[in-house]
């Protein structure tokens, strides 16, 4: 007899009628960039071949506009012309090749289209974009209908298994279907029934147009979280509606763009919004797809066995790992490279118009040229530092065939890392330092830690690589040397444990991270790891029986400590952090009544306190500590005394570049070095 499969509920077969998954994951669908122009189809095809050999039971691509005026942006991917279909085989092919499946997901950005053309239900302009939409007519309405009908056919003809049509996070399906944005009085507006009504005709149309052995999964907004948003009696009735006109699966979806409540951030508790599809579940006779921060095959098989849902929808899990389903299935959970949904390689990059990549997996959406083939000789290679940048390097070249030694001063791998993973809602750090310690077993890299190495240590390698980190630095203004006057470092740690009031210099990332962690009760759990306390906190609703939109008031956990974050820099701090999650730390912070200043001179530290100007004006801040995060310095005495010798050396990381501590460059650096040497 077969051995049984550890996560059952997550590997038994989906019956569609006309067809079978094999199993209950759904890669979800996130743009990579690569969907915008033809050249780039190639690298989109491997793209998804390798999560098709990797077992994933369905797919859907990112979003392709059925016409020009839904355009993400100008020139995006669209899917409205029969030539555009040619370019979509090579993707079709290359995953059925791999014996998987694929849907083309139809998205119309309505009013968040990033050009002039944009159209909406109403004229009434997002607080996300610079534009004003055209209020679509009645014959407008009725041609973007039959657009999405087109679209359809066209992908049924390019080879993909179904669509998905976007009706959620605010695009323009879900325009028409609450009052925020659906002023209108005709046939199309006024009521629910006529402002769902745009949905359910595309449904019936693509069901007509397409037949019926061809998936189609409609992506429901199940709670918006934004005011006017629909009611909870609303989502039911459109997702009867859409059942009844031919819909296959119905997903989840959650969260406007435009929605002041975070929704796939790292500090959002694992599958945080699964109890809104179980709600829907008895409704409905169509499976249901959950979704939203669901990233271990723990949390998925948790929630398909509590039968919240029938499938469970995976993106940026897929990104970081390719291979995520084929481990699961072998009960190799330990062995993932698991998502961290820090959203700096994969949504900031696209929303910056770069193709998405993965902080962890560097190769994701780089397949066709990122590839750790064998090495044609082996080497001896020394790589000093097991921080990320470091530990990317070793684990690579080791699996290239080279002999690799890893060194680090510390008694455990990480570097900063170590310091991330104890910041409140960054706890999946610890995801990727078991990953490093995994793939340091798995390829053979001998690890040496607790072992300071200087340039006599290192002869007989045929290859060094300096991956030694950063230094803070320290500030230079009068009473800098108190004792009450810290380093991040020390705090982190636990070396020092400030007063009930800290002012905290410098306002980077490491400075939002150090506030976030001062505020916090350590005595209370973080809220990343208590999905009730989380929706508390943000205003949270799902059972928003009589209100709209799932939102209440926010309840805040009252701060730990008061704190000021100061910067030396003009204008409104956190303003360089990560476009989708900046806003998230500030939001934070603002709650927590930290006091956020730019501008800022510092004069000096004595017994009264911190001494500043901000705008001209003198002020002192009576503080029990000040906490430096004033930014490093790269640390290179290994590196420079190497040169000295004329020994040629590979500085990575924080070493090579410390403006800003970057786990995403020092990852892909590392991991490109290697597949060089």
């Amino acid at each position: 007899m077969s051995s049984p499969l550890p996560y059952p509920n997550l590997f038994s077969p989906l019956d569609l009628g006309f067809c079978t998954l094999p199993n209950r994951v759904l890669m979800g669908s996130m743009h990579t960039g690569l969907e915008d122009r033809a050249a780039d189809f190639p690298r989109l095809a491997r793209y998804f071949a390798e999560r098709a050999a990797g077992g994933v039971g369905l797919m859907v691509t990112g979003g392709f506009s059925p016409n020009i005026s839904g355009w993400l942006k100008p020139f995006g991917g669209k899917l409205g012309w029969p030539w555009e279909a040619r370019k979509h085989r090579l993707v079709t092919r290359a995953v059925h090749a791999e014996d998987s499946r694929i849907c083309l997901q139809i998205l119309h950005a309505g009013r968040y289209a990033y050009h002039p053309l944009q159209v909406a239900p109403s004229r009434l302009k997002s607080p996300i974009n610079p534009f004003t939409p055209r209020a679509l007519g009645a014959r407008g309405v009725e041609r973007q209908i039959a657009a999405f009908a087109n679209s359809a056919r066209l992908a049924r003809d390019a080879g993909y298994d179904g669509v998905e049509v976007m009706g959620s996070e605010g695009y323009l399906l879900n325009q028409f279907t609450v009052p925020r944005t659906n002023r209108r009085n005709d046939a199309w507006g006024g009521d629910a029934a006529h402002r769902m009504r745009f949905a359910v005709e595309i449904v019936r149309r693509i069901r007509e147009a397409c037949g019926p052995d061809f998936i189609l999964i409609y992506r429901l907004s199940m709670i918006d979280l934004v005011d006017e948003g629909a009611t909870w009696d609303e989502v039911v009735a459109q997702a009867k509606a859409v059942e009844a006109a031919g819909a296959t699966l119905i997903n989840t979806g959650v969260g406007w763009h435009e929605a002041r409540v975070p929704t796939i951030a790292t500090s959002v508790p694992r599958g945080a919004f699964a109890g809104i599809t179980a709600r829907l579940k008895p409704e409905v006779g169509v499976p249901l797809i959950a979704t939203n921060r669901i990233n271990m095959p723990d949390v998925a098989e948790r929630i398909l066995a509590a039968g919240q849902a029938d499938m469970v929808s995976m993106a940026r899990p897929l990104l970081a790992d390719p291979e995520w389903v084929s481990k699961a299935r072998a009960g190799r959970a330990s062995d993932i490279n698991t998502c961290i949904a820090c959203n700096q390689a994969c949504l900031d990059h696209v929303f910056e118009n770069k193709w998405a990549s993965c902080l962890v997996n560097p190769r994701a959406c780089a397949e066709t040229e990122l590839n750790y083939a064998p090495a044609a000789t082996a080497r001896k290679i020394a790589v000093v530092g097991a921080g990320p940048a470091g530990l990317a390097c070793a684990t690579v070249a080791a699996e290239r065939g080279h002999a690799v030694t890893l060194f680090d001063r510390a008694g455990e791998i990480g570097g900063q890392f170590n310091l991330a993973k104890r910041i409140p809602g960054k706890e999946e750090f610890h995801e990727t330092l078991r990953y490093f310690s995994r793939r340091i077993t798995q390829t053979g890299v001998a690890l040496r830690l607790d072992t300071h190495v200087d340039v006599n240590e290192l002869h007989g390698f045929d290859e060094v690589v300096v991956a030694t980190g950063i230094t803070p630095r320290l500030i230079d203004i009068p009473g800098g040397d108190r004792p009450n006057v810290v380093g991040y470092v020390d705090v982190l740690t636990g070396r020092v444990v400030p007063g009930g009031s800290v002012a905290i210099i410098g306002a980077g990332g490491i400075g939002f991270d150090v506030a976030e962690y001062l505020v916090h009760d350590p005595a209370e759990p973080s809220l990343a790891l208590d999905a009730d306390r989380w929706r508390t906190e943000w205003g949270v609703d799902l059972a928003y029986d009589t209100s709209r939109g799932g939102l209440v008031p926010r309840q805040p956990v009252p701060p730990a400590r008061r704190v000021w974050l100061l910067q030396r820099s003009a204008g409104r701090p956190g303003a360089r952090l990560g476009k989708t999650t900046g806003w998230i730390h500030r939001a934070t912070l603002k709650s927590k009544d930290v006091t956020m200043l730019g501008g800022v001179q510092y004069v000096r530290i004595d017994d009264e306190g911190l001494h500043i100007t901000v705008d001209g004006q003198p002020r002192t801040l009576a503080v029990d500590h000040v906490v430096v995060c004033a930014g490093q310095s790269p640390l290179r005495p290994l590196a420079e005394a190497l040169e000295a010798q004329g020994r040629q050396c590979h500085v990575i990381g924080g070493a090579d570049v410390a403006t800003e501590l970057d786990a995403k460059r020092a990852i892909a650096q590392g991991s490109r070095l290697a597949a060089r040497l």
